[in-house]
């Protein structure tokens, strides 16, 4: 079967293989036909070595398709259902599923380490222990959430991931409280999401900062009453805001320069939330008069932060009423051999999301 793999990490081209085997199948295992994946910033960190993973690899992990095949003791789904790819599963079991946050569950990431496919060179491992830019991946049965049959696989696949993050980083761990003031920092697919959380809770302003004209215009569209470049944020703070600084703040770039930006673009006292992924050796500088005497809240948001089958289903219900808009999210289209297109169209900022079909 086909896939994009990346042989090393560090290069920025991914090669299309048609020799690539999903393995790992048996008991509590699912076989997924992809039909549409969604490419996230998450994709390159990978690729270039900010987030950890293991190669060669075939990364993805935004996605939705059929089931082919079930294992022994699957019965949650059998072939023939629609599912999205849910790269972070709960076990159900653990510390963090007992006390109700999910989304810390770290079974999922003990997957991560285990090869997913194979050919004629050797193993390879999927991103997230998952890989969606391929035509078929084997998962745990847990990875693969059924969907309604009147989502489409391109719109699902959005909501296994970064629409699920951005719109609960606003509605789950930040709880915008209506009338309030909100700066995004980083507009593209999970900024815009968190766009739509903020205007969902009824922000008076929010205020999107890109570099990129053309996603400040889109964020606009999403309900950012209005969009600057980041040099434009000092003044819409104190147009605002009298220059107290915003009542949240969602860095969604995940580097500590703009973390740094995002807390200084805070008022005392309000919420700076952490969206995006960042390196491990990237630290973010604050000094303990400043925590102590600006009382500011720092609020990282993992996935969403919240159950993520409930946010699933919450984001179905939302899309089905017109509350938010999700097909708006996919700016680009390209098929899986065209995936370094897509990689360009994600780094120089021109696609808030590129749908790959399969």
């Amino acid at each position: 079967m086909r896939a994009a793999v990346l042989h090393e990490i560090g290069q920025d081209k991914l090669e299309i293989l048609d020799d690539v085997e999903a393995v790992g199948f048996g008991p509590g295992r699912v076989r997924i036909r992809v039909r549409a994946t969604g490419l996230c910033h998450s994709d390159l960190s990978a690729m270039s070595g900010v987030l950890p993973q293991p190669a060669p690899f075939v990364p993805g992990h935004e996605g939705a398709g059929e089931i082919i095949e079930v294992g022994e003791g699957v019965t949650r789904v059998k072939p023939g259902d629609r599912v999205v790819v849910c790269w972070l599963p709960a076990c159900g079991v653990c510390p963090a599923c007992r006390r109700g946050q999910t989304e810390l569950c770290l079974a999922g990431f003990m997957n991560a380490g285990t090869p997913n496919f194979r050919r004629p060179g050797g193993d390879l491992f999927g991103f997230a222990g998952t890989g969606t830019f391929t035509e078929e991946v084997v998962v745990d049965a847990g990875c693969a959430v059924p969907i309604p049959d009147d989502v489409p696989f391109d719109i699902a696949a959005l909501i296994g991931c970064g629409v699920t993050t951005g719109l609960g980083a606003a509605l789950n761990t930040a709880d915008v409280e209506a009338g309030s003031s909100v700066a995004v920092i980083g507009c593209g697919g999970v900024g815009v999401s968190a766009i739509q959380g903020a205007r969902l809770k009824g922000a008076a302003e929010i205020v999107a900062v890109d570099p990129v004209a053309a996603r400040r215009e889109a964020a606009l569209k999403f309900g950012a009453t209005e969009a600057v470049s980041p040099e434009g944020l000092a003044d819409a703070k104190q147009r605002i805001t009298g220059g107290e600084g915003f009542d949240y703040v969602f860095e969604v770039v995940g580097r500590s320069t703009t973390a740094r930006t995002a807390y200084e673009a805070t008022r005392r006292g309000g919420t700076l939330v952490v969206v995006g992924a960042g390196a491990m050796d990237d630290f973010l500088q604050l000094n303990m008069f400043e925590l102590f005497f600006d009382e500011k809240r720092i609020l990282p948001s993992m996935y969403g932060g919240g159950d993520v089958l409930r946010s699933y289903e919450r984001t179905i219900a939302l899309w089905r009423a017109g509350r938010i808009d999700l097909a708006g999210l996919i700016t680009h289209r390209v098929p899986l051999a065209e995936i370094n297109e897509a990689l360009d169209q994600m780094r120089t900022g021109a696609a808030l999301r590129t749908c790959i079909e399969i």
